[in-house]
């Protein structure tokens, strides 16, 4: 399937495949298809299909940023990783208001490192001189409450730690989080992302770090706005409202908070 589209005027559209929680694909797509042909020719262009989102009439100026572009055809090889672009595209915008800031990028659940490489392309990370460190399990035991992933395993520590064997800046680090952040994480941090689908470890992972980053510094908290994940946003919502912050939930299912 043919993601990015453009039209004859040249507005970009993506249409993704991948949807999570459909139980029949062919009415679910059929369903999708007659709101398409609802729509006005005005109204289709600009259309995002994906990602359990459908948005229509939109500029989609991330689809027009030839290094992101790029790097997202490098690096994102599965469906999954593609339907999920625009939530990709945020990242890379809090990662840019990270170099205004002082200190390193931290993602505290890295999976395979795929966003992160998506990032650290499109910044040229390896040219500014910034810290990128990357937490994950890799590989959870019996019995974890962790969301199981496809690609966990014995191998993917090391496979990950590979994909970033060009860039001595990004550090790669096993081990469970708050435990593996004490004596090896940043003093000072401009951008944080947390995905690791557990409340516990991510409200964990802001009592350790919060403090550390610096005013006007982004922090991403990933599945936010899904109802699966629920628990986590209650305890984050409740532990920013604690100390003066609103989280806004972005169409991505992504929270967002500016320090």
């Amino acid at each position: 399937m043919r993601e990015l589209r453009r039209n004859a005027e040249g507005w970009p559209s993506w249409f993704a495949s991948t949807f999570f929680g459909v139980l029949d694909l062919n009415t679910f797509g059929a369903g999708y298809r007659q709101m398409r042909a609802a729509l006005t020719p005005n109204w289709q262009r600009g259309s995002f299909t994906g990602d359990n989102m459908f948005v229509f009439s939109r500029n989609l100026s991330f689809l027009d940023d030839a290094r992101f572009m790029a790097a997202v055809a490098r690096h994102a090889d599965n469906p999954v990783e593609r339907t999920i672009i625009w939530r990709t595209a945020v990242l890379v915008w809090a990662a840019r208001n990270g170099l205004r800031r002082e200190g390193d990028f931290v993602e505290c659940g890295c999976y395979r490192g795929t966003s992160a490489r998506i990032v650290a392309d499109t910044l040229d990370i390896g040219a500014t001189g910034r810290g990128y460190w990357l937490y994950d399990l890799f590989d959870y035991p019996e019995g974890s409450v962790h969301h199981r992933l496809p690609a966990l395993g014995p191998d993917l520590y090391e496979t990950t730690r590979a994909r970033f064997a060009d860039l001595p800046n990004v550090r790669v680090l096993k081990g469970s989080v708050p435990e593996v952040l004490d004596g090896q994480s940043p003093d000072r941090i401009a951008f944080l992302h947390i995905d690791m689908n557990n409340a516990p470890a991510e409200i964990g992972a802001l009592e350790a770090l919060f403090d550390r980053v610096s005013p006007g510094g982004a922090i991403l908290l990933d599945d936010y706005g899904y109802h699966g994940y629920r628990e986590q946003r209650d305890a984050e919502r409740a532990w920013f409202a604690a100390r003066g912050y609103d989280v806004i939930e972005l169409p991505t299912s992504q929270g967002l908070i500016i320090k």
